[in-house]
C-alpha cells in the first residue's frame, strides 16, 4: 500500500508546548489550511486494535487530531481522478502530533494502536448528518490492517 498524499488531503504539523504544569496542544485556527468553517467538534475513543471504517463524507471536511494514544488512519480515493484506488496511511499520536485534513469524497478507516484509550478529535466544518455519509463494511476494501 502506498503512502503518497491523496489530492486534497493536508497534513499540518501542530505545536505541543510543554509547560511546568502540563502541555498546551494546538488544534486549529481559522486561518489554517484545511479550515472551511465550523460545524461541530467531537472526541472519539478507539479501543486497542479496534478498526472503524469505511466512511466517506459527501460534503464534510474532517480535521483529525490524536492527543491521546496512537491511531492509524487509512485513506482510499476510488474516485474518477484517482489512480486506481490511491491509498494513503498515517499514524498520528503525541509523538507525531499533526492534523489530518480529509476533504469530502475520500474513504477513511482507522485503528487504535495503543493499549488503553486512543482518542481522536474531529473539527468538522458541518454538523453531523447521517444521510451525508456513505459507509462500507471493513472487508469492502482489500487492505491488510496488520
Amino acid at each position: 500500500m502506498g503512502s503518497s498524499l491523496i489530492d486534497g488531503v493536508v497534513i499540518t504539523p501542530l505545536k505541543d508546548i510543554a509547560t511546568n504544569n502540563g502541555s498546551v496542544l494546538h488544534a486549529m485556527r481559522k486561518s489554517d489550511d484545511g479550515f472551511h468553517g465550523f460545524g461541530e467538534a467531537y472526541f472519539s475513543i478507539v479501543n486497542y486494535r479496534a478498526i472503524r471504517g469505511w466512511k466517506r463524507h459527501q460534503n464534510m471536511t474532517l480535521n483529525l487530531i490524536v492527543p491521546v494514544g496512537e491511531i492509524k488512519f487509512v485513506l482510499i480515493d476510488d474516485g474518477e481522478s484517482a489512480d486506481s484506488s490511491d491509498v494513503f496511511e498515517i499514524v498520528l499520536s503525541r509523538k507525531n502530533y499533526q492534523r489530518l485534513t480529509i476533504p469530502p469524497g475520500i474513504w477513511v478507516g482507522f485503528q487504535g494502536l495503543s493499549k488503553g484509550e486512543n482518542m481522536l478529535l474531529n473539527l468538522a466544518d458541518l454538523v453531523h448528518d447521517p444521510s451525508e455519509a456513505h459507509n462500507r463494511d471493513i472487508s469492502q476494501f482489500s487492505y491488510n490492517w496488520n
